[in-house]
């Protein structure tokens, strides 16, 4: 896929106070990144200076080749922000609402009703479109800001804590919104401190403290500190210690047994698993479930050293 959205190296200095140190980052459609960090991290700073609405004392950004500061014309209808506190004309409707987003991005007739039906919709506000925004909940102004973000279709999501103030139900349709704009091939980043949300559909995970990118990498490699070996998980149907015979396979460490199941170190890669799971069938042993063991997100972000996710 090709390049959708730089950062070169971006800082921003608030006095003497670096908000944002010296970061790179780059991504291709369908890329859809978690952004996590703790209070004052510097990750809506970061998401400001990518939709252009915050100047960089040093860097650059770019989207599809603009650089979003100096070439902002070219830029505007291509990235949608959502900010962690919605923003709304609490006097219009919902409808008229949406309706005046769709003018500002050029979105005018039948293309418009299709698109403001389409994201009311999506967002789950179809019977509260005739109402004005100042009569409706924290929630449902969070919808509408997503409505709002993704209406004039940007290729650069940007969404800064989403699913603040969404009740359960909110929060699974969000995460359905969100995949779908992956898998449309859209870059996407999402700041958010529920992890266990990031963790289901996030490609890659960046974690950033005091401006600094501390990590960045794929969903798959977050738990593997040995780019050749990982994990593995094997629950046998039988009460008789496994241990000999699991250890007894070239290759296999650090095993500790849990009543039938069993955790401890392989090669990594499909066929090496491939491989490990049939010698343990030629040795007769009754596997019921077999699979590569992944660290929680919850458990990559703390060994990091940070204690704290706003």
């Amino acid at each position: 896929m090709s390049v959708i959205l730089q950062a070169n190296r971006v800082r921003v200095e608030f006095g003497q106070l670096v908000a944002v140190c010296d970061l790179s980052l780059e991504m291709s459609g369908g890329d859809l990144v978690g952004l996590i960090g703790p209070n004052g991290a510097g990750k809506t700073t970061l998401l400001r200076v990518l939709a252009g609405l915050q100047a960089t004392t040093a860097g650059s950004a770019r989207v599809l080749g603009h650089d979003v500061f100096n070439d902002s014309d070219a830029v505007r209808g291509q990235v949608g922000f959502a900010p962690d506190a919605p923003p709304a004309y609490e006097e219009l409707t919902v409808e008229e609402f949406l309706r005046f987003i769709a003018d500002a991005y050029n979105v005018t007739g039948s293309e418009a009703d299709e698109r403001i039906d389409f994201w009311l919709e999506q967002v789950w506000l179809q019977e509260k479109r005739s109402e004005k925004i100042k009569t409706l909940s924290r929630g449902m102004r969070q919808r509408i800001t997503i409505a709002q973000t993704l209406l004039p279709s940007p290729a650069v999501v940007l969404l800064d804590e989403p699913s603040a103030g969404l009740d359960p139900a909110g929060r699974i349709q969000l995460r359905q919104v969100i995949a779908s704009l992956r898998d449309q091939g859209k870059a996407v980043i999402v700041s958010s401190h529920i992890l266990a949300d990031l963790e289901e559909y996030c490609t890659h995970i960046a974690i950033i403290e005091q401006g600094r990118l501390l990590r960045y990498a794929h969903v798959g490699d977050l738990g593997s500190d040995d780019a050749q070996r990982c994990g593995y998980t094997l629950t046998v149907a039988c009460d008789d210690d496994a241990s000999e015979a699991i250890t007894a396979v070239e290759g296999v460490a650090h095993l500790t047994r849990n009543n039938r199941t069993y955790t401890f170190e392989y090669h990594k890669g499909e066929r090496d698993a491939a491989r490990l799971l049939r010698s343990l069938l030629d040795r007769g042993m009754p596997v019921s479930s077999f699979m590569p063991a992944r660290e929680s997100l919850e458990d990559v972000y703390l060994k990091t050293g940070v204690r704290q996710v706003d």
